[in-house]
């Protein structure tokens, strides 16, 4: 039964839409003879052949079979439970093999029991004295306020106090900090996690369809725990409140190997956390970076840190959300806003270095120098004997935390090229079109209902160039005199924003054939059955999870139509 709760383990499955139908092999019974074909047509002629041939024919039936098993579960579970229930059920079901194991029925407990099982944390182990130390500086330059969205109104409307935190935030709270290095042993891989790019959580989240949300009416952060320490240790030399696990997704902390040699590794990793700007008696104001990201480089055993670099990214117009209430309570009004902060970083000062060394007669010297000059130290080459590019490494993180990202978001400018560039590639009966989302904020929403859904990754992938832009980033395209081309297509689709995203379908040469405003969008789609029935702008079809991802198919779909009568 697809509702079956008990641990299975699952081998891999390939690739699976999470409504049952299997998209990733399309052989089927044909490729099966056609494999039997070559069998018996070398068969008593090259017998070594014939045992390697029947290697891939046994993977492909027992593959054939898995999904076979994995689609009667779906219309199990789909006559059980109906749509509703079978996408509460898929939210659980984190492996996506329909079952669910203890693990993954945690939430339903915790939500039932009111009870949350103690955590999972490594036990902290005591620094060494006489371990290696290194100075990590922070360096900030604030916000600027002119970047707001409400500072083109002069901030009306907006209290003095509820700003009051941000304002004063001029630089780090820390300048400068010494850190042992077997501090930073939190972002060693584990065991099972030793190849390059292969990525793991340094700090898994802990949000899904029924924990919901982290409360906003909150100013102090909760202790950390485990490898939430040294990233606490950290984000306070920026500022005093720093909460490790943000109030929604992407929460948590991921990491992959670049590069291993011999003795090191360089390890890149992004975090996404949040700092509570006010205090009492000021309502809570969080501001939330677009991502930190960043690398270590340290020794297989933590005792040496040869690089050490945090940052928020500011290659982008705006890279932080804000958020600030009205009042006391969970259920007080909220106002929203988005900025650009130049310059958020912590950076080793030099690798880690002992504090006390002996010399060849056996006297401890202090290696920072004492009264007399530090001593300088030589450090070996690297020589990395596996590693990938910095951008692949990036990628691979991004996937961990946005499984919408499956499908490629590039620039305005290069998606438009690319969808003139492969329209010329396809048929004429190959209608290529273009999705942009474009936004004023995050489009949380988005992308963590129907942008990560089967079904719609699958049809963008398949017929459509997608982008993911800022209206500012827009803004400044249309202003751009040098390129009139651009600056028209960008000045088409301004015309058709409306706060906060808008969801437009256009053709390579920037018609918008097909639009809506996320707002409308969701409304729809929260509609009452009998409601919906009345709507004839969206209706849900059969066979999805949930009615969100089949009106946004719908959306698509009717995209397509559209565009085929303008190239008719």
């Amino acid at each position: 039964m697809a509702a079956d709760v008990r641990k299975r383990s699952s081998p891999e499955k390939g690739a699976v839409a999470s409504d049952g139908e299997h998209v990733g092999n399309t052989t089927g019974e044909d490729g099966a003879r056609s494999q039997g074909f070559a069998r018996s047509r070398f068969c008593g002629l090259l017998p070594k052949l014939l045992i390697i041939a029947a290697v891939p024919i046994v993977a492909f039936a027992f593959k054939y079979y898995q999904d076979g098993q994995l689609l009667k579960r779906h219309e199990s579970g789909l006559r059980t439970l109906g749509t509703e229930g079978l996408f509460l059920f898929s939210s659980l079901d984190t492996d996506h093999d329909l079952y669910l194991s203890p693990e993954e029925f945690k939430p339903i407990v915790e939500k039932l029991t009111g009870i949350s099982p103690p955590g999972e944390f490594e036990e902290e182990v005591p620094q060494d004295p006489n371990g290696e130390t290194l100075t990590v500086e922070a360096k900030m330059q604030p916000l600027l306020l002119e970047t707001m969205t409400k500072s083109k109104d002069g901030f009306l409307g907006v209290t003095h106090s509820s700003l009051s935190g941000l304002r004063s935030w001029r630089g780090p709270a820390v300048p400068s900090s010494v850190f042992f290095a077997s501090q930073f042993r939190g972002f060693l891989p584990p065991k099972n996690k030793l190849e390059a790019g292969d990525p793991w959580w340094l700090v898994p989240s802990e949000l899904n369809i029924f924990t919901g949300y982290l409360p906003n009416n909150r100013y102090n952060p909760p202790t950390p725990r485990g490898k939430e320490v040294i990233l606490h240790s950290l984000l306070s030399m920026l500022h005093p409140r720093p909460f490790i696990k943000s109030r929604f997704a992407p929460q948590g902390a991921v990491a992959c190997i670049r590069a291993i040699s011999d003795f090191y590794y360089d390890i890149i990793f992004r975090i996404h956390a949040e700092f509570q700007l006010n205090e009492v008696p000021n309502f809570p104001f969080w501001f939330t970076p677009g991502q930190f990201t960043g690398n270590i480089v340290l020794s297989h055993d933590s005792s040496h840190v040869r690089e050490f670099h945090l940052y928020v990214p500011n290659n982008r117009s705006l890279n932080v959300d804000m958020e600030w209430l009205y009042g006391a309570s969970e259920g007080s009004n909220m106002e929203v806003d988005i900025g650009y902060l130049p310059q958020m970083e912590l950076q080793a000062s030099g690798p880690s270095v002992p504090s006390f060394i002996q010399d060849e007669e056996g006297n401890v010297i202090d290696s920072r120098g004492g009264e007399g000059d530090p001593i300088q130290f030589v450090f070996e080459e690297i020589h990395w004997k596996s590693e990938i590019s910095q951008g692949e490494a990036a990628r691979r993180l991004e996937l961990t935390l946005y499984p919408f990202k499956k499908v490629a978001y590039l620039p305005f400018s290069e998606a438009f090229s690319r969808a003139r560039e492969e329209k010329k590639l396809r048929s004429a009966a190959c209608t290529q079109a273009q999705q942009l989302l474009l936004f004023t904020g995050s489009g949380r929403t988005l992308r963590e209902t129907v942008l990560e859904s089967s079904p719609v990754l699958t049809l963008l992938n398949q017929s459509f160039i997608s982008s993911w832009s800022l209206v500012k980033e827009l803004e400044d395209l249309q202003a751009d005199v040098s390129n009139p081309a651009l600056s028209g297509i960008a000045a088409l689709h301004l015309q058709k924003y409306n706060f906060p995203v808008e969801m437009m379908l256009s053709l390579p040469n920037g018609t918008v054939i097909h639009h809506i405003n996320a707002n409308y969008f969701l409304d729809q789609t929260a509609m009452k059955p009998e409601e919906e029935a009345d709507s004839t702008m969206f209706s849900f079809s059969g066979g999805f999870e949930d009615p969100s991802t089949a009106t946004y198919i719908r959306f698509l779909r009717e995209g397509l139509e559209k565009a085929r009568e303008h190239l008719a």
